[in-house]
């Protein structure tokens, strides 16, 4: 008998993440009861966000339970269905998680997708939450105009890259800050940013200020720290500061920022932001990214871990920066 394979958190981690925090678990696959769906995952997404469910703090969502799936975004295959609105052999992407199979009754934002001309992963990626995390910080936030001057932290990653192609489809001189060669070569010649600032190169502040000669007007902060401090020191007056994610404090206690003062001195919003907290905008964001991937505009890189048990080694590295792209484990 099939059955379905997922990894749970097994202990709350304290600093950095580490292999023996999460727990591979077999367990039978559930019935199907009416009104019901059984999804077979494909793909499942790593993400930044989810270190941050792993601790039980105050946040914007619940703790990720002790003992339960470890939260992600899927895509997968419809294999049994008593759901009138969904067939065997659909196309889903859904929240299902670690885990090798998905009972859903058809809600929780579980929608069908076109592979034809998008790939199954593409959705968990540039056609998916991390695309629309991009465009709705660029165009909700930052709202750039021709001619200004945008800066993207993490601009190698899956949120970081279609950023600067969007703000640069719109006229905007872009600039990334990513770490490594490697990345900044990818940012420049793969996703056609202006330029780009490798911040493990020692010399952040003054490439930033090299990079950026006009100063900043929007800015897609991913990183935090001592990035963040950089960028406010080039910021020009009324810039938009849209906050996506501060990974550089996840696993430790948060880097101060030294250079809060700019927010008065220029004016500056700064604005956080869910993606999932602004359901108006998925309509015309997932239409727009999915027609630009497949038309070939919108390029994406991915790293693809293979097998639901390299999961764990894969999210590590996500944290450590060790992959290009989105991030991605292939559940074969």
């Amino acid at each position: 008998m099939t059955q379905n394979r997922r990894i749970v958190l097994a202990a709350r981690p304290e600093g950095a993440v580490r292999p023996e925090h999460f727990r591979l678990e077999t367990q039978p696959l559930p019935a199907v009861p009416d009104g019901h769906l059984l999804v077979r995952n494909r793909f499942l997404s790593l993400d930044p966000y989810m270190r941050g469910a792993m601790n039980d703090r105050k946040s914007y969502r619940k703790p990720q339970a002790i003992g339960e799936t470890m939260v992600g975004g899927t895509v997968g295959e419809v294999v049994e269905s008593r759901h009138p609105k969904f067939a065997v052999g659909d196309v889903v992407v859904g929240g299902f998680g670690w885990q090798l199979y998905g009972l859903s009754d058809g809600g929780g934002g579980l929608r069908k997708v076109d592979t034809s001309k998008v790939p199954m992963q593409a959705w968990l990626g540039p056609a998916g939450m991390p695309g629309v995390t991009a465009w709705v910080g660029l165009n909700r936030i930052i709202a750039p105009k021709a001619g200004e001057t945008v800066v993207v932290s993490a601009a190698s990653g899956a949120v970081g890259s279609v950023v600067g192609q969007l703000a640069k489809a719109q006229g905007c001189r872009v600039v990334g800050v990513a770490g490594g060669a490697a990345k900044c070569g990818l940012v420049v010649d793969a996703y056609g940013f202006d330029a780009c600032v490798d911040y493990k190169a020692g010399r952040l502040e003054a490439d930033l200020a090299a990079a950026t000669p006009d100063g900043i007007d929007g800015y897609f902060e991913n990183v935090g720290g001592a990035v963040l401090d950089a960028v406010l020191g080039r910021m020009n007056a009324f810039g938009r500061i849209a906050v996506c994610g501060l990974i550089a404090g996840y696993n430790d206690e948060p880097i101060p920022v030294q250079r809060f003062n700019s927010v008065l001195l220029n004016r500056l919003r700064i604005q956080g932001f869910i993606v999932s907290e602004v359901p108006d905008a998925w309509p015309p964001a997932l239409a727009e990214l999915a027609a630009k991937v497949a038309d070939g505009s919108l390029k994406y890189r991915e790293t693809i871990a293979h097998g639901l048990d390299a999961a764990p080694a894969a999210f590590i590295g996500l944290l450590r920066g060790e992959n290009l792209g989105k991030q991605l484990v292939a559940l074969d």
